[in-house]
């Protein structure tokens, strides 16, 4: 009686289980289930077109184009003439198996790419022809179109996901495309859109059937939306064209917004070279250059000395601390000593010796003298550098410089803003102003990009704010609204002190050093500056290399429109070339166009050339394998 007992128990038991996991598999996991791994079942994916990319005005930038991929299924492959297959595909055989046997160890279940884009034409003549190669048939896909030949480091481009992808985000199959740099990659999930999915049931000779279960898992495609930037793509175009020939960013900023109106890095390339078939060829020639790196973004990336733009940042902190004041002034016989060493002189080129040298007068000349004593009090305003060195670098960081900015772009650069640890473990608490008193102007251990610059910039232009650059406008003709984007980041300077700073970046191009790139009608405001920089050995010869030419600028001195950074590689004296770049642009943006005044300008920014001298800083070994790509 006990054992029969038993026996009846377990086989309920059972029973109850087999009905618990049918429920589950049937009634729970119905609605979930994807039979994505049922041998019997065929998927078809429906691919949405991208989202279309816009210029804040409505230009299009980025616009789709069919292509073609050839797809296998391994599991589904009979025998076929491979030499025959070869020939229509413009592979060799040894090229077939090692694409075949890829698709295998991926899963012979599922399909994937056996070749990608194919040509127009080799399409319509492949396609008569698939109908006798089971296993294999063409897959429509969407690629990049770029009808304006611009802006390839904001815009980034479209790639091939890779095989870790894949396994993590089961949404992605081998062989499809997704966001690879720039815009592209920052918003790749509003431009994709939502693949669509359709599957039939196979029986055992893989012929399709119908539909799997009515089409209860099949679902639409939805169509990525669509992006208007805040970029001004005749002004990029602009800026690109006065950057031909040489190397640099140029960052212009809206100041009462954070939209950023131009990001042109130099040298560029054509965005179409990262489409279809040819990409893979053109990509290891931009890539691999590591001499004029066309795919580096120097407006986001490159971190340089900011040279003497970074005394405006001196003037404010030392009204905000009150070491200074407008009438405070300093003498200059040629420069700064700040030791008793000959080689501890700071020279500098204000051209005024012996004389009172108050605020304005000094950011118009940018007098060296002015700033390191105005530095010195700031740092040792305390008995103590380093807690004097955290205050001042509180006050940097709050203009958004050493740190990433938290633009809506994936490519980004900290630079560096020093503060008293940094010395401590440096020197050994055995410091003072005079040890770093290069930071006054813009030198020493103080790096920053193009943008922080432009952004910095913006903040004068503002008194006192700025709101975070961001490259997205809308989304689907909407606005964003964001607060990262939208709500103001206060500095730690008050509103009162960037008035005589503002007077004298006006001085600037009204008598001081930008008076050469003036622009009628036009009240620009800004500062020149000469980044110094490093002795290279080149083939075993130590050079000199030519300093950086650098320009801050905003405009109009009321209400201002746009704030920039400009910053050429081994172009001089910012009045030299940054300046008139910067005055250009300035001219365009406001009024639309160049005035016949200010032509022999632009000819003269359009035909110059630093080719020669980049070649001199360039070892042969390097020159020749750029060459030879």
């Amino acid at each position: 009686m006990h054992r029969s007992f038993l026996l009846y128990f377990l086989i309920t038991l059972i029973g109850f289980v087999f009905i618990g996991r049918l429920f589950q598999l049937q009634i729970i996991k119905s609605e979930t289930y994807d039979p994505i791994h049922n041998a019997a079942v065929k998927i078809e994916y429906d691919y949405p077109e991208r989202g279309y990319i816009y210029d804040r005005n409505g230009k299009l930038l980025v616009a789709n184009q069919l292509s073609y991929d050839v797809m296998v299924q391994p599991n589904q492959v009979k025998l076929l003439d491979t030499i025959e297959f070869c020939n229509l595909l413009k592979i060799n055989r040894t090229e077939f198996l090692k694409r075949y046997k890829k698709a295998e160890k991926f899963a012979s279940y599922l399909p994937s790419v056996f070749l990608k884009q194919l040509a127009k034409e080799d399409f319509a003549f492949l396609q008569e022809k698939m109908h006798k190669y089971t296993g294999f048939y063409i897959q429509k896909r969407i690629i990049r179109d770029y009808p304006i030949k611009a802006a390839a480091n904001v815009l980034g481009y479209i790639g091939e996901v890779n095989e870790e992808k894949t396994k993590k985000n089961d949404y992605y199959q081998p062989g499809e495309l997704e966001g690879k740099d720039g815009v592209e990659k920052q918003y790749e999930d509003v431009l994709r859109g939502k693949k669509g999915k359709k599957y039939s049931h196979k029986n055992r000779f893989n012929r399709v059937t119908g539909s799997y279960k009515n089409g209860i898992y099949d679902t639409l495609s939805e169509n990525g939306k669509d992006l208007i930037l805040t970029l001004d793509i005749d002004l990029q175009l602009y800026a690109q064209q006065l950057m031909k020939g040489k190397r640099g960013g140029i960052v212009a900023i809206e100041p009462y917004t954070g939209e950023i109106l131009t990001l042109a890095t130099a040298p560029s390339y054509d965005p179409n070279m990262l489409v279809g078939r040819k990409r893979s060829k053109n990509s290891v020639l931009l890539f691999n250059d590591k001499v004029s790196k066309p795919s580096y973004d120097r407006g986001l990336l490159a971190a340089y000395p900011p040279g003497s733009p970074f005394k405006m940042m001196n003037a404010l902190i030392g009204l905000q601390e009150k070491v200074i004041s407008e009438q405070s002034f300093f003498k200059c016989y040629g420069g700064y000593r700040y030791g008793n060493r000959p080689n501890e002189f700071m020279k500098c080129h204000c051209d005024i010796y012996d004389k009172p040298i108050r605020l304005k007068t000094a950011l118009a000349r940018s007098c060296n003298s002015y700033f390191s004593n105005t530095y010195k009090r700031i740092v040792e305003k305390t008995n103590n550098p380093s807690e004097g060195l955290d205050n001042w670098n509180e006050h940097i960081t709050s203009f958004g410089l050493g740190n990433y900015l938290g633009y809506d772009l994936p490519a980004g650069q900290k630079g560096l803003i020093p503060n008293g640890k940094y010395y401590d473990n440096r020197y050994r608490y055995t410091w003072n102003a005079s040890t770093n008193i290069s930071n006054s102007i813009g030198q020493g251990e103080v790096l920053t990009t193009p943008i922080q610059l432009a952004n910095f910039t913006a903040a004068i232009a503002n008194k006192g704010y700025f709101y975070t650059p961001h490259i997205v406008k809308k989304i689907d003709s909407k606005i964003i609204d964001n607060p990262k984007y939208t709500v103001k980041k206060q500095t730690t300077i008050n509103k009162e002190y960037f008035t005589p700073v503002i007077e004298a970046m006006h001085e600037v191009f009204k008598t001081g050093t930008g008076r050469w790139s003036q622009v009628k009608g036009i009240e620009i405001c800004g500062k020149t500056g000469t980044s110094e920089n490093s002795i290279k050995m080149v083939d075993g010869i130590k050079i000199q290399a030519e300093d950086h030419s650098i320009l801050v600028a905003f405009a109009p001195k009321d209400n201002p429109k746009i704030a920039l950074a400009v910053f050429v590689e081994n172009g001089g004296y910012g009045s030299t070339i940054a300046a008139p770049i910067a005055s250009l642009l300035v001219e365009k943006y406001l009024n639309g166009s160049i005035s016949k005044a200010n032509k022999y300008r632009e000819l003269n920014i359009l035909n110059m050339s630093l080719q020669e001298i980049y070649n001199k800083q360039t070892p042969k070994s390097q020159e020749i394998a750029s060459r030879t790509k």
